[in-house]
Order: structure tokens, then C-alpha cells, then sequence
């Protein structure tokens, strides 16, 4: 493993997840036609770090990558993007997770080979280092939890579990039901126990339906209440945040020309806690710029607009 530096410099944001190599095609043609394929990286974490990062923020990425060509390439794409990857952990035995973009006339289908990734062996130990209680901000989401019991744990560490004073602990609930497949019911009460632990929670309003067979944007500000502040994205029409002195903001999504659909959350919730929290402008210019960034996401086929 790579020992973290002595000296960790203080962080607006630490964002904590996988990130993995990405295999998409130059055009939108379907993945089975091609002869080629553009090598990236992405995870909605590492998304978010590189948004923030973009904005001027001082962000670090935490999380483990194999001993690999792929490890090296995510370190070396995210530290070109200004991110602070000095504590990312080393595993000379698990590979760096893959997965592919296969374009579809309706949407982006993705397939993931992610395992036994070195990621999956990511555990409590990790929230026992300084940049983690350093930090402003910790940035978290609910694909983590799914990945191995360890990941589990760690997630009840730095949520449930963790000490005050600390930072604050924002959470997108991310829901993606292929990695609960074979502990689907699980999935709610995971989900709605770190969101309600969490001080700024991202859901989709369909998220919700789904989990928790609540279809409007009140009542899961009513379910999430002891988070201090819930922004529920309904798709295209806009989002709205609610905080914890009752306060509701809704901002209506402006039209955009939709290339794809992955990232564009993840560059939503750097958006919002760029302009809401980290600049302390509040919830409507969260909405605004998280909206701005999330447009600029879904016009192009990169996990992070460039």
C-alpha cells in the first residue's frame, strides 16, 4: 500500500467513492459496432471532486485503485483536473474497476465489470485519516454501500457513526439497483438511514418512488427530515431544496440538448454545493449553478465536462 503524505494540507471538499476506467465509443454508435474505444475515467464521486475543482475549490478524492496501467490513469487524469489524490490506498492485488458506454438511439446503456475491484476493499480504517476530519465538506453516495460489506461499513463510519464536531456530510443517494441485485431489499433501509444521517442529502424524486414508494417532493423532505437540507431533482422540470428552518426553493430546470445522461448528477450536486454551502450563497443560487453544470453534463458523452 502507499503510505498517505505526513502533511495533508487542508480540503473544502473530500469526496469518497470508486472511480473507474471508462471504455466509450469516439461517435453513438452502439458498442457492439465498434472497432475503437476512447479510454477515460469517471465514478460520481471523482465526478463531483473534478466539478468542484474546476470551480476553484481545494478537493481531494479518497479511495483505493489496483496496482495497474488503469489505477495509474485514474490518478493521473484526476490530479491533471486539480484534484488532490495524495491518500488514495494502493492494492497490489485487486484491479481497477472497468466499465463501457454502449449508446442507444434513447439513452446510454452502461456495463460494469467492478467485482473484486480494489475499490470493494475499501473499509473502516480509511475514515482514520486527517484529511477527513480536515475537510469542510465530505461528499458521499449511496453506490459505496453496495459495494462489499467493508464499503458498508465504512459508509456507517463517516455518516452514522461519525464524531462532532466534524465536517459536514453531504449524501447523494444514488440508487443504482444492478449493485443490490442480490440484496434488493436492503437497499431502502441502507439508503434512508444514511440519507436521515447526512446533513445535505441529493435524491431523485423517481429515486424515491422507487425506494420508498413516495412520489411527491414534500413528503420526502418529510422522510429525510433529520438531514438540515434535502434537494429532490424532478428530471427535467427543476429541483427543489428545503432546508431546516423550513425554507423551500424551487428553480425550474432550463432547457437542454441531451447528448447523454451519465454525470449529469453528480455535476448538479458540485453545482449546488459549490454556490449553496461552500460559497454560502444559498439555496436558490445552489439550484441555479447545479442546473447550469448539470446542462453542461448532459450535452456531451464525457462523465465531466470539460
Amino acid at each position: 500500500m502507499r503510505e498517505p503524505k505526513a502533511s495533508t494540507p487542508a480540503h473544502d471538499v473530500v469526496c469518497v467513492g470508486e472511480t473507474m476506467a471508462v471504455l466509450s465509443p469516439p461517435d453513438a454508435q452502439p458498442l457492439a459496432r465498434q472497432r475503437s474505444l476512447a479510454l477515460t475515467v469517471g465514478g460520481a464521486e471523482s465526478n463531483v471532486a473534478c466539478s468542484l475543482a474546476a470551480l476553484g475549490h481545494r478537493v481531494a478524492w479518497l479511495s483505493r485503485v489496483g496496482a495497474d496501467p488503469l489505477g495509474r490513469r485514474v490518478l493521473d487524469d484526476l490530479t491533471a483536473r486539480g484534484v488532490d489524490v495524495c491518500a488514495v490506498e494502493i492494492d497490489p492485488e485487486r484491479p481497477t474497476g472497468v466499465y463501457f458506454k454502449d449508446p442507444t438511439p434513447d439513452l446510454t446503456r452502461t456495463y460494469y465489470y467492478r467485482r473484486g475491484s480494489a475499490a470493494t476493499g475499501m473499509g473502516p480504517s480509511l475514515a482514520r485519516l486527517p484529511l477527513l476530519r480536515e475537510a469542510r465538506l465530505l461528499h458521499l453516495s449511496g453506490i459505496t454501500p453496495a459495494l462489499s460489506d467493508s464499503c458498508a461499513a465504512l459508509m456507517d463510519v463517516l455518516i452514522t457513526h461519525r464524531s462532532a464536531p466534524g465536517p459536514l456530510v453531504s449524501f447523494d443517494v444514488n440508487h443504482r439497483p444492478a449493485l443490490w441485485r442480490h440484496r434488493p431489499a436492503d437497499a431502502a433501509d441502507v439508503l434512508l438511514r444514511l440519507a436521515r444521517a447526512a446533513d445535505v442529502v441529493f435524491v431523485g424524486r423517481d429515486e424515491a418512488e422507487t425506494l420508498w414508494g413516495i412520489g411527491k417532493s414534500a413528503d420526502v423532505r418529510d422522510l429525510l427530515r433529520p438531514a438540515r437540507v434535502v434537494v429532490v431533482k424532478d428530471a427535467g422540470h427543476g429541483a427543489t431544496a428545503y432546508t431546516e428552518d423550513g425554507e423551500e426553493t424551487f428553480v425550474a430546470a432550463p432547457p437542454s440538448r441531451v447528448v447523454e445522461r451519465v454525470g449529469a448528477g453528480d455535476a448538479f450536486a458540485a453545482g449546488y454545493l459549490s454556490a449553496a454551502l461552500l460559497e454560502g450563497r444559498g439555496p436558490e443560487q445552489g439550484l441555479r449553478r447545479g442546473h447550469r453544470l448539470a446542462a453542461a453534463a448532459l450535452g456531451t458523452r464525457d462523465d465531466v465536462p470539460t
